[in-house]
């Protein structure tokens, strides 16, 4: 029999995943690093995959019984190299961060000088010695920000290159308003015998639907996690240049990974087909739903960055809430009436303001992802302002969040469910 105390703690876990589906079904989601897979990804989620092992590369295993993991990994090659025209593709890593452990190795060695930018001008944690950069040993060196334009000073990055020789340029960033300047980098790394190493985790999906930037063709190495605008499982892929084939893979395999939870594999796959047949559609009206989230919260009174600029570009909205106590307050009281965002540095602050930084930060690929457009945006942003002054109690502004979302409930750029197997078999034949 249960222990007692051991079926208390499961009655409290199924009660904790009962309250959350309940939660983000009557919630606004705006995380900017998530996203909802539909129903087709959730499918081959949940196969035998995620039972097996399968150590090293395709039709060169440690292990049998690999022959049909081998085609799913096989195609989620080739589709991967369909969406992106890339020479070289690893689909194994099994997060962004692991991706760019791997990718660091790759391109560099302990001592080696990196430049990427701070935490509070948008890098990854990931990017800096407290992680991803710190494990290979590099040393990291901030670029030079401009405020105004709110992006890399190409100008002070080249002369600041010239004296410090980095091996490693890494572009790419968590709070990412305004595409980076990669060509203008690449060229800067060439001076130097660098290398281009682009963080597109956050603007993968929209790197596939061709509204950002293409950062392949400049970059050397481009990581990315494969779960915030690019809709799919919880994983990551690399995208190299062919020479750098070899350094890649094995950093990847042995180098980060062993087995590479081949059930997100397989559902990676479906989430490929889904942005080949949908992804130019859904990211254009995810561009348009951040734009007009922007001005709306704009026109009513909040400070949102980057107004000279246009706001934004991709699928982010940054907004400084100084003014009504900050990010961490105001982060939370959100989320008493069911809006999630998250609080975040912007970059006017220093990390003595990590607790409570400036801002909040704004993602809005999941509820485009459920269909909500333009005008949704603009009740999202009244419902916001009348947050953040009071003018409905709390519970009022609950209710209207929870009118708001009832509507959008079900997946949309996505493949039907009951077609899934039909259309896996058409795009098969055609490879």
């Amino acid at each position: 029999m249960v222990k007692e105390e051991a079926r208390n703690l499961f009655e409290k876990f199924k009660q904790a995943v009962k309250d959350h589906h309940e939660f983000f079904g009557s919630s606004i989601p705006l995380i900017a690093s998530e996203n909802v897979t539909s129903m087709a990804v959730r499918r081959f989620y949940l196969s035998d995959f995620g039972c097996r092992y399968a150590e090293g590369k395709v039709g060169k295993r440690f292990y049998q019984g690999c022959m049909y993991i081998d085609v799913v990994e096989d195609v989620a090659i080739k589709l991967t190299k369909m969406l992106f025209n890339s020479e070289h593709v690893n689909v194994q890593p099994i997060s962004g961060v692991t991706a760019n452990i791997a990718a660091f190795f790759a391109l560099a060695k302990p001592g080696d000088k990196v430049f990427s930018l701070s935490v509070p001008c948008g890098g990854h944690i990931s990017h800096h010695r407290f992680s991803a950069a710190g494990i290979r040993g590099v040393e990291v060196v901030n670029y030079p920000f401009d405020m105004e334009n709110l992006n890399i000073d190409v100008d002070k990055t080249r002369k600041l290159a010239l004296k410090e020789k980095p091996k490693v340029f890494v572009l790419g960033a968590s709070l990412y308003l305004f595409p980076h300047p990669v060509e203008e980098i690449a060229e800067i790394a060439s001076e130097v015998d660098g290398r281009v190493m682009y963080d597109a985790s956050h603007v993968l999906g929209l790197i596939a639907g061709k509204q950002f930037h293409d950062p392949v063709p400049y970059s050397d190495v481009v990581t990315a996690s494969t779960h915030k605008t690019f809709p799919g499982p919880q994983r990551a892929i690399i995208l190299s240049r062919a020479e750098l084939a070899k350094k890649v893979d094995n950093a990847v395999f042995p180098g980060v990974v062993s087995n590479h939870h081949l059930h997100s594999l397989a559902a990676y796959v479906v989430a490929c087909m889904e942005m080949l047949e949908f992804g130019e559609s859904y990211a254009k009206q995810i561009v348009r739903n951040a734009k007009a989230l922007a001005e709306a919260l704009h026109s009513l009174g909040f400070n949102v960055v980057g107004e000279s600029l246009g706001f934004t570009e991709s699928h982010q909205v940054a907004v400084d809430v100084s003014e009504f106590g900050g990010g961490d307050p105001v982060a939370k009281m959100f989320e008493r009436i069911n809006i999630v965002l998250n609080k975040n540095l912007l970059p006017w602050d220093d990390l003595t303001k990590t607790e409570n930084p400036s801002g909040i930060r704004i993602g809005v690929q999941e509820v485009t992802r459920i269909g909500m457009k333009e005008e949704e945006m603009k009740a999202l942003a009244e419902i916001m302002w009348n947050a953040v002054n009071k003018k409905k109690s709390e519970e009022e502004l609950r209710r209207d969040v929870i009118e708001l979302k009832k509507e959008f409930t079900s997946v949309k750029y996505a493949f039907d469910e009951s077609e899934i197997y039909a259309i896996v078999e058409s795009f098969l034949s055609e490879l």
